[in-house]
């Protein structure tokens, strides 16, 4: 067999604050329905993602994902990320939803990472192989990310991206995207901390 099309159904607790979320991102509603069960599809260009909505999920507790893979990871952000300022005003990188930014490995962008209103992790991901990082800055980036974005652990991500800068000599590739990597996660924990305390 050939020319399969697989289409991710996610959960969440409600379809319509994942609806605008993906129109926000440039996706179309194909389909949507609020009974015998409430499910929403949306696409853009040859992307879908379809939701279901699911009474008492909770966005913070889910570990619902999927991979997108997609011939450049940049064109794709930079869309996201207009989609997002327009209506938010700025890039949301904390709570949820959030967007992680591309990071920079050896003069080239990588994936990124939607998280939906539902607490899904949308991971798009470049389809050429990631190039191994070469610097001790590029690794201590790479090491970070996956504390961050895939561990959710913001804190001790910060805590290896400050140590290798403070070792750094300023003249690496990825020394001014580690930086921008640092402040994001500064605002990630600020606003994670914000949250926790209910302001």
């Amino acid at each position: 067999m050939a020319n399969e099309l697989t289409i991710p159904l996610l959960p969440c607790p409600s379809i319509d604050e994942i609806a605008p979320f993906y129109e926000m991102l440039g996706f179309e509603i194909t389909s949507r329905q609020a009974r015998p069960y409430s499910h929403v599809a949306v696409r853009r260009e040859d992307l879908n993602l379809h939701f279901f909505g699911m009474d008492g999920y909770d966005p913070k507790q889910s570990y619902s994902t999927c991979l997108v893979i997609v011939e450049d990871t940049s064109e794709l952000f930079e869309a996201f990320a207009a989609g997002m300022r327009s209506v938010h005003g700025k890039l949301l990188v904390s709570g949820i939803p959030r967007m992680t930014r591309p990071r920079l490995r050896n003069d080239r962008y990588t994936g990124f990472t939607v998280v939906d209103p539902g607490g899904n992790w949308i991971r798009i991901n470049q389809a050429a192989k990631e190039p191994e990082a070469r610097t001790k800055l590029a690794k201590a980036m790479e090491n970070a990310a996956r504390q961050a974005d895939s561990h959710g652990d913001e804190r001790q991500a910060l805590k290896v991206l400050e140590g290798a800068l403070k070792r750094a000599t300023g003249d690496e590739p990825e020394f001014q995207a580690a930086r921008e990597f640092r402040d994001e996660l500064i605002e990630r924990v600020v606003g994670a901390e914000g949250a926790a305390s209910g302001s």
